[in-house]
């Protein structure tokens, strides 16, 4: 018996639509980074970027574990000049740019190579229950 391995572009992609509302950030974050993997997949091929397109809606609804988790967890940009460095807390995120968290769980869940950014590319999030991909026909993924 031989080991099937998936060809480049041999695979074809389908589209998700996951609603977080009232769903724990870091637990829908792992079945979305799943997906983006193609970890889900039969066909999975560790090498070959196998996974589907994931569109993230309500992401200002997300729900968090914790009473500390949203005050301690700080998010942290460098502007590259001396004393240019910002932290922001979870909950100030998740106020102004709550896209942002979820890209930022889920990118820290895929591989630290060019093929996890690639994997990140696929990944689409919107802080509102609206979003422009319609004309792919997504399924509804039930986190």
């Amino acid at each position: 018996m031989k080991t099937y391995m998936a060809k480049k572009g041999e695979l074809a992609k389908s589209w998700y639509v996951v609603d977080i509302s009232d769903k724990v950030l870091g637990r829908a974050a792992t079945k979305i980074a799943t997906i983006l993997m193609g970890k889900h997949r039969p066909e999975y091929t560790p090498h070959i970027d196998c996974g589907d397109f994931v569109v993230v809606v309500n992401a200002d609804k997300a729900k968090l574990t914790g009473a500390a988790k949203g005050r301690d967890r700080l998010y942290h940009r460098f502007s590259g000049y001396p004393g240019g460095l910002k932290e922001t807390s979870l909950t100030e995120m998740l106020a102004k740019h709550p896209d942002r968290v979820v890209r930022e769980a889920v990118r820290r869940m895929l591989p630290k190579t060019k093929l996890g950014a690639a994997m990140l590319t696929k990944l689409k999030v919107y802080a509102g229950p609206d979003h422009p991909h319609q004309a792919q026909r997504p399924e509804n993924l039930e986190i």
